[in-house]
């Protein structure tokens, strides 16, 4: 093993991040727990589910952005409606694979995305140059969805398109 004492592995942890996971990965096969780094070990896994969130409202944000972009962006459609497209599935595919890793963000995703929504009209607006006024404050608007059917659920459906 390269560091063996917690203080070793705490400088390992700030000098070589990928070293520091390599060996503790090593510790904790060959079950060494005395010395792993503990403290680290427990922030890297809570960072985790923080990590899949913001890739989640990333994801989400980009995907909207996209869809606006499509469907209110009438002077660039013919030059980018395929660009546009490609990433639309591209974020539902990354969408859906973190979903069905991790089931239990379901919810949390249909928490943020009012928000994820709000936020990729604005990135619309910003990149189009077109008013933010142009395009729909509520995600109903986007999709002319059914009351019985969920904004989300169309956005994420890859068989959908404004």
């Amino acid at each position: 093993m390269v560091a063996d004492s917690p203080q070793a592995q705490k400088t390992l942890y700030e000098t070589d991040y990928h070293l520091w996971v390599v060996e503790t990965v090593k510790k904790l096969q060959n079950r060494e727990f005395e010395t792993i780094d503990w403290e680290d070990l427990i922030d890297e896994v809570s960072d985790l589910s923080r990590r899949e969130k913001q890739k989640l409202k990333s994801l989400l944000k980009r995907l909207v952005e996209h869809l606006l972009k499509l469907k209110y962006w009438e002077s660039q459609v013919k030059e980018n409606e395929a660009h546009w497209k490609r990433e639309i599935l591209n974020f539902r595919q990354q969408l859906q694979e973190i979903l069905a890793d991790s089931p239990s963000l379901k919810p949390y995703i249909k928490e943020v995305y009012p928000e994820c929504y709000q936020k990729g009209r604005k990135l619309a607006s910003t990149a189009s140059g077109l008013p933010l006024a142009s395009f729909p404050e509520s995600a109903m608007s986007l999709c002319d969805c059914p009351k019985d059917i969920a904004p989300l659920e169309t956005i994420l459906d890859e068989n959908w398109l404004p």
